[in-house]
Order: C-alpha cells, then sequence, then structure tokens
C-alpha cells in the first residue's frame, strides 16, 4: 500500500472527507495533523468537563491519526527524518495512553504543543517541495 493510500485509509477512519480526493500528499498530512490537533483540544475540554466517556473516543481519535501518520512514514525515501518521527509517533502513542488513564492535562498539553509544531513544519512543504512532487511519497 502507498503512501497515498494509507493517508486516505486513515481518513476513513477518522471521517475526515473534506477535499481529501483532490489533496495531494502534502495536504493530506496537513489535513491528518489538523484533525489531530482538533481531537486533542477535544478531549482537553471533555477531561476540563468530566466528559470520560467523550474523552476517551477523542483521545483513541487522536491515537488513530497518529497510527495513520506512522504508518504513512517512507523510510527509505526518508531516512533520519523518518525514523526519528516514527519514534515521535510511538512517543505520542504511549503519552495518549497516559492521558486516558490518568486525565493528565500536562501531558496532554506536551502532546498538543510537540504536534503543533510538527504541523507547522508541514505547512512549510509546499514552499519547499514542487507541486509534481507532492505526489509521491514525501514523509
Amino acid at each position: 500500500m502507498n503512501m497515498r493510500e494509507r493517508a486516505l485509509a486513515s481518513y476513513g477512519d477518522v471521517k475526515v472527507t473534506t477535499g481529501v480526493a483532490a489533496a495531494d500528499n502534502v495536504q493530506l498530512i496537513q489535513m491528518l495533523f489538523d484533525g489531530l490537533i482538533e481531537s486533542l483540544a477535544t478531549a482537553k475540554g471533555h477531561i476540563e468537563r468530566g466528559s470520560i466517556m467523550e474523552k476517551s473516543k477523542a483521545l483513541a481519535r487522536a491515537g488513530r491519526i497518529v497510527v495513520g501518520l506512522q504508518g504513512a512514514l517512507d523510510f527509505d525515501k526518508g531516512g533520519d527524518i523518518a525514523r526519528n518521527l516514527n519514534d515521535l509517533y510511538s512517543y505520542v502513542t504511549r503519552r495518549l495512553f497516559h492521558v486516558n488513564a490518568h486525565n493528565d492535562l500536562e501531558a496532554l498539553a506536551e502532546v498538543h504543543n510537540l504536534m503543533s509544531e510538527i504541523r507547522g513544519a508541514w505547512a512549510m512543504v509546499p514552499q519547499l517541495v514542487p507541486a509534481s512532487q507532492r505526489m509521491v511519497a514525501v514523509n
């Protein structure tokens, strides 16, 4: 399964459909990060309100997105960057389990900050990669 198919499968899992058909690989990854950050913010609100079931749903969605991002990594083309992102995504997954078990808002903020930084880096990719190359695996 190529990177685009893996990312599309992740979108199906998290029910993000707007613009997916016309999106290039960079846009798909950016949309995954947007969905992840939204899920983290939603989980925070549910923790603050004591809505445990809804918190768990939001964190599960965030976890599925992280797994989708991890599955989209191309270790052959991505080299050290892909390996480092893989390690980061594994760490984030562990932190999400911790947040879910302990309602830890500090750990949630840590994950939110990390993923926001990575999302910010992806915002720069369209300026660095010509549009004609965005349909090949860049993650």
